[in-house]
């Protein structure tokens, strides 16, 4: 307690903290989602390799780790966007974002939507045309993500510099 009442004590705000905890949430959902999405891509690095081929459940894996990642990586920049107006160009980042995530799951389960080289009763087969796919989604994500990043820094008051 302050037993002088002629000193005043700033309280600090959640604001001050230069992480916040939705920053470490963020990274640990982006880190579990990494990990999900090597677990998909290369099981044999675990010893979890059971098949030859690239199946359904190996491409959902995948795919889940990519929405983890996603996730984690809007909450982190939402969180840099703390008590700031968004700007236009962040708003476009967002929806790249979602659109690449789109893309790559069309992409990735194209042979179970029936778009794929393979028809519906034989085996879904991961090919080039759609590892081509994914990467493009991930390029438009990854085009997202460095459209949402904000471009001023924050001033000690916490508002942008001009």
């Amino acid at each position: 307690m302050n037993s002088n009442p002629d000193v005043s004590v700033k309280p600090q705000s959640a604001s001050d903290d230069p992480f916040p905890p939705r920053v470490y949430f963020s990274v640990s959902v982006t880190l579990f989602g990494l990990f999900v999405l090597v677990i998909g891509a290369k099981p044999d690095w675990f010893g979890w390799d059971r098949s030859p081929v690239v199946g359904f459940v190996q491409i959902a894996v995948f795919l889940a780790g990519l929405a983890f990642i996603c996730m984690g990586g809007y909450i982190g920049m939402l969180a840099l966007w703390w008590g700031r107006e968004r700007t236009i160009v962040s708003e476009i980042g967002t929806r790249l974002v979602a659109t690449g995530y789109v893309v790559a799951v069309f992409s990735g389960l194209a042979d179970i939507f029936g778009m794929g080289s393979q028809p519906f009763p034989q085996v879904p087969y991961f090919g080039p045309w759609q590892a081509a796919g994914i990467l493009i989604g991930q390029g438009v994500i990854a085009l997202g993500f460095l459209l949402f990043i904000p471009r001023r820094p924050r001033s000690a008051e916490g508002k942008p510099k001009p």
